[in-house]
């Protein structure tokens, strides 16, 4: 891994779950980290009860777009993640995979998505630790 590693959030969508994890790496890792985040299908735009549960914690994600998957974002990464998109993301020899078993926060109600968040949040802090990254905030 570089000095300063890559991490890719992977989900179908890049509407939620990937686009949490993307937002909680950039914010308690700054510029430690250079952080990506797509999807398999990507959706129009981001769940607005995604961005409604991170705006509660002083996130704004309203502005992400979802993006498409390509090998380039993979080739680019040192870890990637994966959160429900399957077999969806290439394999490259050298990368780190994680496969977060996340729930999908499609359709959910706000209560549901705030235990994603909690649940997303408290992954990206064990990753950072894993990877000896003191937090930023």
């Amino acid at each position: 891994m570089s000095t300063k590693p890559s991490v890719l959030f992977v989900c179908v969508h890049n509407a939620g779950r990937s686009q949490m994890g993307a937002a909680f790496l950039t914010r308690l890792a700054g510029d430690q980290v250079e952080v990506r985040s797509a999807g398999s299908a990507p959706a129009d735009r981001i769940n607005s009860v995604v961005v409604a549960a991170m705006r509660e914690i002083g996130i704004d994600i309203s502005d992400g777009e979802p993006r498409m998957l390509g090998t380039e974002a993979v080739v680019a990464s040192d870890v990637v993640i994966t959160m429900g998109c399957g077999d969806a993301c290439p394999y490259f020899p050298g990368k780190q995979y994680l496969d977060w078993d996340v729930d999908d926060p499609a359709g959910q109600p706000i209560d549901t998505v705030r235990a994603i968040r909690r649940d997303i949040e408290s992954r990206v802090r064990g990753l950072l630790a894993d990877l000896d990254i003191p937090t930023v905030v």
